[in-house]
């Protein structure tokens, strides 16, 4: 059927399209009997404002967007973006906004896409994902002048409100934990290290191990997936001296090197203990369950959503600091080899 329109409601109700447009837009020029009874009739006819229609004459598009420079299949295996996202969904969808979603290869990509949708006013603020280190939509997004929310630490959003959680005291606390145990060679297989966050943790495992008086632990960057955390995994299971806890930047390369150990004939916690970040079922339904840093990521979409929001409306925002993930101990960590366990 065709999509009705502001002529059909204006032949239906015997009046201009304008008086039909002065109602629907609820602006002076009509009666409100006359206002009443177009809204009736639009409403029957099943018609919708055409959002495209209205960004071109100054409104809203009733839209935010959000550039996800990943693998397209890294939706369908990661359970942090569809957590993420569903927190996000729950806040525009109870506003009355859409989420327009894209995958971009490289940075530059990302940076066009924001450009095209900004262009033809398809969206009225962006969300961005995966801070870097130097990050070159910062300076692109607001020579736009688009409203922008950063996820990521603060001091890496260029002056954009950020939403953040607290990276550095999640590491604290893992390497706190393992330490008490009686481990002294914790190695991390990380994210890419050009992200803002991932050099957060990287700074802060330092720290911790310094703090907790134990040799720096190794660091081995990776893409995130599957296939690199099992690669790194089995190097560092198979050296001279191989770590005793192994912390994993999420959960997708954490049961991946799980499987290598299985492979390995290590025995989880015996011979070696693991952690990952962040929780999912996945970590919840392989054995042994996986100890790992938890928070809610809902959550954490829907206030960064939330935010972007307030920013488009005009209000003032500020950096907005979410829970941290707390370490969570399950039955893949305990003490390392030849350690007895920690009395009470």
């Amino acid at each position: 059927m065709k999509r009705p329109t502001m002529a059909d409601i204006a032949r239906r109700a015997g009046v201009s399209k304008v008086a039909v447009s002065y109602a629907l837009n609820d602006l002076p020029g009509v009666s409100d009997a006359t206002r009443a009874s177009i809204k009736s009739i639009a409403a029957e006819l099943g018609w919708r404002p055409n959002s495209a229609a209205r960004a071109l004459t100054g409104g809203r598009a009733q839209a935010v967007g959000l550039v996800v420079r990943r693998p397209a299949r890294t939706l369908g295996v990661e359970p942090f973006f569809m957590e993420f996202i569903s927190g996000v969904e729950a806040v525009l969808s109870e506003h009355g906004y859409a989420l327009l979603l894209q995958m971009a290869a490289t940075q530059e990509n990302e940076i066009e896409v924001c450009r095209r949708w900004s262009g033809e006013r398809r969206i009225d603020g962006v969300l961005l994902m995966d801070l870097l280190t130097d990050d070159a939509r910062l300076p692109a997004i607001r020579a736009l002048d688009l409203p922008a929310v950063a996820i990521g630490p603060p001091h890496a959003s260029g002056g954009l409100p950020a939403v953040w959680s607290d990276d550095a005291a999640s590491v604290h606390e893992i390497v706190r934990y393992l330490a008490t145990l009686g481990h002294r060679r914790i190695a991390r297989v990380a994210g890419p290290a050009e992200l803002a966050h991932t050099a957060v943790r990287d700074t802060a495992l330092r720290d911790a191990c310094q703090e907790a008086g134990i040799p720096e632990a190794a660091v081995v960057h990776t893409d995130y997936t599957g296939e690199e955390g099992a690669r790194a995994a089995r190097a560092l299971m198979i050296a001279p001296r191989r770590p005793t806890a192994l912390v994993f930047d999420n959960d997708i390369m954490a049961v991946a090197a799980l499987s290598v150990a299985q492979e390995l004939n290590l025995a989880l916690p015996a011979d070696l203990s693991i952690v990952a970040w962040d929780e999912s079922p996945l970590t919840q339904v392989v054995r042994p369950m996986l100890s790992a840093v938890t928070r809610d990521i809902a959550a954490y979409g829907a206030r960064s959503a939330a935010a972007l929001l307030s920013l488009i409306a005009g209000e003032e925002v500020g950096d907005i600091r979410a829970g941290y993930a707390h370490f969570v101990p399950r039955a893949s960590t305990g003490p390392p080899p030849g350690e007895d366990p920690p009395g009470p």
